[in-house]
């Protein structure tokens, strides 16, 4: 699955000079040797503290990331049509 590069761009210019990482068929965003965000497919990836799924899922446009027909634990992938600049940023906050 390729990825949005377009989203993947607007990620970077929020996240600075981190490293970044081919995964899961999309590019992922570390910090601190951990992934923090990342761009799948149209979508963001961002990581969520166990303790904050449920709240994290019912905002608009958040999903559980599927993996193998799996929910990966601590991580949500939100819809691209949600994304404005105002959005992304709080998504990219922890917010």
């Amino acid at each position: 699955m390729a990825y949005d590069e377009g989203l993947a761009e607007r990620v970077r210019s929020r996240l600075g000079d981190v490293p970044t990482r081919r995964m899961f068929g999309g590019l992922v965003f570390l910090r601190d040797g951990a992934i923090a965000a990342g761009v799948y497919g149209p979508d963001l990836l961002v990581r969520v503290a166990p303790d904050a799924m449920t709240a994290t899922l019912a905002r608009l446009g958040a999903r559980p990331f599927e993996m193998g027909g799996r929910a990966t634990r601590g991580f949500v992938l939100v819809a691209a049509g949600t994304l404005d600049d105002e959005t992304l940023d709080g998504w990219l906050a922890g917010q």
